[in-house]
């Protein structure tokens, strides 16, 4: 029997998803993002928390940017638009949320607050839904839409999430989508083996994409990290099996498996400078999606799109 519990620990206000079988726990805070705030697993006497996250809500209203919008919804648009400026419909607008030298980052949702909307717990998953209207208050997006996120956890460590975007506004809008999570097993990324399913890398030029496709075949299979850096977009292949990523640690025998749908074609991964825990980010654009056009969504009025993901984690 799966249950969904409210728990408040270090100012966070959480949500927290169980399978009582197998004791496997999701933790979520609506408030802050519809932030995944921990993934914790059980296999006999062995847990883990897969997710590296924020140690309590001081932290992250201090320090979610600075610290790398872990765990965050990013929407209506992932990484970044240089000068926060682009066109839209013969139209020129100008983000005014937070920037990063000049840049405007991962969106205008990753800090807000979403409320719960519907909740289920049954013998086979428990799930909720969470809302944010956003009411097109940032000159730069004046355009309301709805964020409606589904956090699913099911049997044999599954976790879904699905992001439904409704246009309530009088207009077509501009929409791209994607998540930040940081995944970790305990100790630095370096020992851990990482594959994903894709032999094409963007070009970028200051972390923006050229236009360019680039080879790149370094974790077409499995692979120790080692001291790769990375902080890249690459093109997933769907014609190839299921998961499209996957991160093994093999000093504890455990491996987060990552199954996105073809709404989420891209995969952005960053290994920050302290390499405790690896960004493995699945996005429907690469970045500047506004502006270069590659993978943007033109919503219309009263329309709605969607975006899936799992994580699995298991034991090998």
């Amino acid at each position: 029997m799966f249950a969904i519990e409210k728990l408040q620990h270090n100012g966070f206000d959480k949500i927290l998803l169980t399978d009582n079988a197998s004791q496997s726990k999701v933790e979520i805070v609506p408030g802050c993002g519809a932030m995944l705030h921990a993934f914790t697993v059980r296999y006999k006497k062995d847990s883990i928390n897969i997710i590296d996250s924020y140690d309590s809500k001081k932290e992250f209203d201090e320090n979610a940017e600075a610290n790398g919008f872990k765990g965050l919804k990013l929407s209506p648009f992932p990484c970044r638009i240089p000068d926060a400026v682009y066109r839209f419909n013969n139209q020129q607008y100008h983000f005014n949320n937070f920037l990063l030298n000049g840049s405007a980052i991962h969106g205008l949702l990753y800090k807000q607050p979403f409320r719960l909307v519907q909740e289920q717990a049954t013998e086979n998953f428990a799930g909720i839904s969470l809302l944010h209207e956003y009411k097109g208050g940032d000159a730069g997006y004046p355009f309301p839409y709805n964020c409606i996120i589904d956090y699913r956890l099911e049997k044999e460590n599954a976790l879904s999430i699905t992001t439904t975007v409704k246009n309530t506004g009088d207009s077509a809008l501009p929409i791209a989508d994607g998540w930040h999570p940081y995944f970790t097993f305990g100790s630095k990324v370096d020992d851990l083996e990482l594959q994903f399913q894709s032999q094409e890398m963007m070009e970028f030029i200051n972390l923006i994409p050229s236009g360019k496709i680039l080879p790149y075949t370094a974790f077409t299979s499995p692979a120790r990290i080692g001291e790769t850096a990375l902080d890249n977009s690459f093109v997933l292949d769907f014609s190839k099996t299921q998961p499209m990523c996957i991160l093994r640690a093999p000093s504890i025998g455990w491996q987060l498996e990552i199954r996105p749908d073809k709404s989420y074609p891209y995969l952005q991964i960053y290994i920050p400078p302290h390499r405790k825990s690896i960004a493995i980010e699945n996005l429907s654009a690469p970045p500047d999606s506004f502006n270069n056009g590659i993978g943007l969504i033109t919503l219309a009025a009263g329309n709605s799109t969607t975006f899936t993901t799992q994580y699995t984690i298991r034991k090998v």
